[in-house]
């Protein structure tokens, strides 16, 4: 069986991977919150433990891998939301969770086998709460229940490695009368009766953020369970609370034994933000005509726990290598995944070695495992692959000239005379087409900037 490995954030060290069982191994990753659209920082999670999640299902079985991955649907960001527009906040989330399922559809990544939303899980919430208090690590005060961090100091911040003091002196905690110490943070608060909310012993009210993920995993994959995974801005305090929470109310089980947590993106080397204008939904980048496959693919490039740089450069180099790599499987059927390949993913997602061996095999001529190994990483799938028959008005003069482009190297390698083929190239680039010359042919490709009026005559 294919050995894998892992960098546990909690041990800080790359672990061969042991499942629990064998039989039923367990994954769970924080989910959105629903209120908009996806936003590019949004989808690279998705793409990572989908990653994991194929990796999974070929080496146990896919009958024998659970992964859960919620939908936080009560929210203060989604009531804000439902009063700005006067629509009903289970329009929102309905419509909103349709929006991520589609998107996220598109970039190529398979469904959970289970997508809870946390309002259907507010009586297990209530009950781990009910536990809490009664093991004397949960306090209700004024309407709301507060975790008692004191009670666990012996876990609390193992995860990010950081005191309790250090925590204190560097986080944002909410200043209340009713908290006993700053860092403790809210199971249960109450609700007005314009905003969401359930009955419960401590009155009427909604959850906290953190119990939501503690409770859904309990009632989903057991007390115990495999991976855990998210973006590393969740490390604190999400997923700290969440360890506290899960093993106070849990104490004989180990909550998550694996903990992954993928790196942040930027965009063109700078922090995504609306302020800087370079803040783009998934949405956005389809209509600006980047296919589902090409965003998976510079995804796929980078190690999830290095930042991530989306340029369009790097888009425009993907979605080259794409085109050519289905050309070269059209009409082939799939052989098998290269072993490199395998390999590569179990070593910790190392996604950018493997997609040195997809080159490789499209080098070496082998295109049925190619077709195969690409497959395995969730591209040159039949679903993603409607973008390839698009064609831009002017785009057919491309064919021509990247064979006329052919020749004249030929006859400048030959002649070392490179005045003609450098003449072609700057006119084409002027023209909006990215050119790429290697060994493995020459390859045309309109840019934003394309202006077929501009290749008339070459």
């Amino acid at each position: 069986m294919t050995q894998i490995t892992l960098h546990n954030t909690m041990s800080r060290h790359k672990e061969t991977f042991a499942p629990i069982d064998p039989e039923n191994v367990r994954m769970y990753v924080c989910g959105p919150t629903v209120y908009d659209r996806a936003h590019l920082g949004n989808a690279r999670p998705v793409v990572v433990f989908d990653l994991l999640y194929r990796l999974l299902r070929h080496v146990y079985g896919a009958d024998h891998v659970t992964y859960v991955r919620n939908f936080t649907d009560v929210d203060d960001k989604i009531n804000a939301r439902a009063a700005e527009t006067g629509r009903d906040i289970r329009e929102i989330t309905d419509e909103t969770i349709q929006w991520f399922l589609d998107d996220m559809g598109a970039l190529g990544a398979l469904e959970p086998n289970k997508a809870p939303r946390a309002t259907e899980y507010i009586g297990e919430m209530i009950a781990m709460i009910e536990g809490l208090i009664s093991r004397g690590h949960a306090y209700a005060a004024e309407g709301h229940v507060l975790f008692a961090v004191d009670s666990w100091k012996e876990g609390y911040g193992k995860l990010s490695g950081r005191s309790v003091d250090d925590m204190i002196a560097g986080a944002r905690v909410e200043v209340a009368p009713y908290k006993r110490n700053p860092m403790d943070f809210v199971l249960w608060k109450p609700s007005t009766d314009d905003l969401p909310g359930w009955d419960s012993p401590w009155g009427r009210g909604r959850p906290g953020w953190h119990i939501e993920c503690s409770a859904m995993s309990d009632a989903l994959l057991g007390a115990s369970f495999d991976i855990h995974g998210g973006g590393n801005d969740l490390m604190f305090p999400h997923h700290e609370n969440e360890i506290a929470q899960s093993c106070c109310a849990n104490p004989d089980a180990g909550f998550a034994k694996v903990w992954l947590h993928n790196e942040m993106l930027q965009v063109e080397g700078k922090k995504m933000s609306k302020s800087l204008g370079n803040f783009f939904t998934v949405q956005d980048l389809f209509q600006q005509g980047w296919p589902g496959e090409v965003i998976r693919l510079v995804f796929l490039q980078t190690h999830y726990r290095k930042p991530m740089d989306w340029t369009v450069e790097k888009a425009g180099t993907a979605r080259d290598t794409l085109k050519k790599w289905r050309k070269m499987t059209d009409g082939v059927e799939a052989g098998e995944v290269s072993p490199a390949v395998i390999e590569a993913v179990a070593s910790d997602l190392n996604s950018s070695k493997a997609l040195k061996e997809l080159h490789t095999l499209a080098s070496d001529g082998n295109f049925p495992d190619l077709l195969a190994s690409a497959q395995f990483l969730g591209l040159l799938t039949p679903e993603l692959g409607e973008w390839i028959h698009e064609k831009r008005e002017g785009e057919d003069l491309l064919f021509p000239l990247s064979g006329k482009l052919l020749s004249l190297r030929e006859i400048a390698m030959k002649s070392k005379d490179f005045s003609e083929l450098d003449r072609l190239k700057t006119a084409l680039i002027s023209a909006g087409v990215r050119v790429q010359m290697s060994k493995d042919g020459v390859f045309l490709s309109p840019t934003d900037e394309f202006d077929p009026a501009k290749l008339e005559g070459l």
